[in-house]
């Protein structure tokens, strides 16, 4: 089984994928879209890679305020969510997000990555660090 990460944003996706045994997160790529609005493209995009890899649940990160509200980016995830649930027919599990995207630019400063390359790659660390949060907590439950 393989389960799918993905960090929606308002212009890209970043997405990546576990191994076929849920213990590793490995980032896959950037689905980017011209305007916010846009999704026909960024959805059949994520259908292929699903049957690519054969992916039977997602993990779609939950952009929460830091005093643990919802605010209009996770309102947009939460309808990115439905359109998943509705496009794919998988269960799309929602994993807080929080300070992702800083632990990704964290770790590409870390490894010496320049300022200006880092946000080519931000969204798809995300998504991995996303992902593998959520391998982590399954694995330690079961």
């Amino acid at each position: 089984m393989r389960v799918l990460g993905l960090d929606y944003g308002s212009g890209t996706v970043g997405v990546a994928v576990s191994d076929e045994l849920c213990i590793t997160a490995q980032g896959l790529e950037i689905v980017r879209r011209e305007s916010e609005k846009q999704l026909r493209k960024t959805l059949r995009r994520i259908e292929e890679i699903i049957s690519e890899y054969k992916v039977e649940k997602i993990v779609l990160g939950f952009p929460k305020n830091m005093n643990n509200t919802v605010g209009e980016r996770g309102e947009k995830t939460l309808e990115f969510k439905e359109m998943l649930e509705r496009r794919t027919g998988l269960e799309v599990v929602l994993w807080d997000e929080r300070l992702t995207t800083v632990a990704a630019d964290r770790a590409m400063m870390e490894v010496g990555v320049r300022r200006e390359n880092r946000k080519k790659y931000v969204d798809q660390i995300a998504a991995a660090l996303i992902l593998q949060g959520y391998l982590d907590f399954c694995d330690n439950i079961k």
